[in-house]
């Protein structure tokens, strides 16, 4: 069912592509009703074009929030054509149909990211036009409407196709995009109330997220897959290799939480199936490289670095000799981005990626979906206890730091053993916190490691001397947990009586 544009009402705040579709317009002898700054610009490129306060005989009042917000304005778009009832009240008001909609809105989402300034954000919420857009949308069997300029180019070839016309399933498909936009930025506002007023969970909760990439499959070829950004915007620039994938993205930003609790501009990760193989600082990044490789170096085939510097050309002529699936890094050296590169199928990231400690994380049940806020707040001395007679060195209290922070994006049950500020061994993922412990401590050996300075860290206490028991008799020298076992006294003894430093985190850390 084609519907003939006779009127069209525009009124965009992004004006940058609009003079595209005017000629169109005036080839088909569309009447163009706006107003505002969007008025003016119409004029100014040429075009004819009548003010809607001149339509309506109704002035704009109140700084401009209320000027489409008129019975002429949302009757036009709303009625019915094959409706008698409509056509007869239209007919007896002097009303004109509109039929064709074009609004984009006040920048809302940019606004937040430039101000805190309450009124400027208030101002910047748009009624108008998502009236319109809704209006428009719900009367898509004879009324089309755009909310974005991406929109423009199919629009100017519907109309051109069509000789002035749309088609019905054309207008469908712009009224589910219109609801969608609504949708999403009445999401945003709602999400900027709740954290005005530090309603972290409330009654109602809206997730809304803009499109970056469609996969070629999900997590396994049979499943379809897409990556969403609930603040619009890309942070990974791919410079080189193929797209990235379903499982590429989820160790992508696993191994970024990790890499944003690491001291700044220092340190490499490395992922393999959103688990860590490998982390290291140091302030030399070849040396952190190699030392973050060398934990496991069997797992760290064909996984994923994440590396807090700019990588240089030593770095990426060592990154290059191996294989992996991915890099990651805040910048690449034109030298080092050139050895890169010859690794045909190497996935190349720069990431500007913000770190947001406050950020809530949700996980899919089904029909459902939990959430939670983040468990990335880096750690200082006061969230730690000294509960052994044997007192730590300031840098083996360090490193338990260290490894203790690693601990808690390793999956549950987790044990990290770490040397100087490298990992040497992780257990991650079992049942059973002793099994982790070996785990551990056979890939320490496995790959002869020192233990000279071997600290270890648990994600959550030992229920029983087994797991402690394991570790000791490994070489670890500290080891620090978080206290609540009704055996915390036993595994204090037992710590006393090996001479071995024991440290009581008051935070538990699962990750499952």
């Amino acid at each position: 069912m084609k519907k003939k544009i006779k009127r069209a009402l525009i009124s965009v705040s992004d004006k940058s592509k609009l003079a595209r579709i005017l000629p169109t317009l005036r080839k088909f002898k569309v009447e163009i009703l706006s107003s505002g700054g969007t008025f003016k610009y119409i004029k100014k490129c040429g075009f004819s074009c009548l003010e809607i306060s001149d339509y309506t005989n109704f002035q704009e009042i109140l700084d401009g929030r209320v000027k489409t917000l008129h019975p002429k304005i949302h009757s036009g778009i709303l009625f019915k054509r094959d409706n008698k009832k409509h056509i007869k009240q239209m007919k007896l008001k002097k009303f004109k149909n509109i039929d064709l909609v074009i609004v984009n809105f006040y920048p809302f989402e940019k606004t937040i990211l430039k101000t805190k300034n309450e009124n400027k954000i208030i101002e910047n919420i748009d009624i108008g036009g998502p009236a319109l857009a809704r209006s428009a949308a719900k009367n898509f069997k004879h009324v089309s409407v755009l909310t974005s300029n991406n929109q423009l180019e199919s629009l100017i070839e519907e109309i051109i196709t069509n000789n002035g016309s749309t088609s019905l399933s054309f207008r469908k498909r712009l009224s589910q995009a219109a609801f969608t936009e609504t949708a999403h930025y009445d999401s945003n506002i709602s999400k900027y109330f709740n954290k005005l007023i530090n309603n972290r969970y409330p009654e109602k909760i809206t997730l809304s997220g803009t499109l970056i990439n469609k996969m070629r499959y999900g997590e396994n070829p049979h499943q379809s897959g897409a990556l969403y950004s609930q603040d619009n915007f890309d942070h990974l620039e791919k410079l080189n290799g193929k797209e990235l994938s379903y499982n590429n993205y989820n160790d992508i930003y696993y191994g970024l939480d990790i890499a944003n609790s690491l001291p700044k501009g220092i340190g490499t990760t490395i992922i393999k199936h959103a688990n860590p193989s490998g982390v290291s600082i140091d302030n030399k990044q070849l040396l952190s490289f190699k030392q973050a490789f060398d934990c496991d170096p069997i797992s760290a085939f064909g996984g994923v670095i994440i590396c807090n510097y700019k990588i240089n050309y030593k770095t990426a002529k060592e990154i290059s000799k191996k294989f992996f699936e991915v890099v990651v890094a805040k910048d690449f050296d034109t030298k080092a981005l050139s050895i890169l590169k010859t690794r045909k199928n190497l996935r190349i990231i720069r990431n500007s990626q913000i770190f947001d400690p406050e950020q809530i994380v949700f996980n899919s049940l089904s029909k459902n979906f939990i959430l939670q806020n983040s468990d990335n707040n880096n750690f200082n001395k006061n969230n730690f206890k000294i509960v052994s007679k044997k007192k730590p060195t300031k840098k083996i209290l360090n490193d338990l730091i260290f490894a203790f922070s690693i601990c808690r994006f390793v999956k549950s049950n987790a044990i990290v053993l770490t040397n100087n500020y490298s990992t040497v061994g992780i257990g991650s993922g079992q049942p059973s916190r002793v099994d982790s412990c070996e785990i551990a401590v056979n890939k320490m050996k496995k790959f002869k490691h020192s233990t000279e300075n071997l600290v270890a860290a648990s994600d959550a206490f030992f229920p029983f001397v087994d797991g402690i028991e394991t570790l000791v008799q490994s070489g670890v020298k500290a080891i620090i947990q978080p206290y609540g076992s009704m055996r915390d006294k036993e595994i204090i003894k037992f710590a006393n009586d090996t001479d071995t430093v024991l440290v009581f985190s008051k935070t538990r850390h699962f990750r499952h």
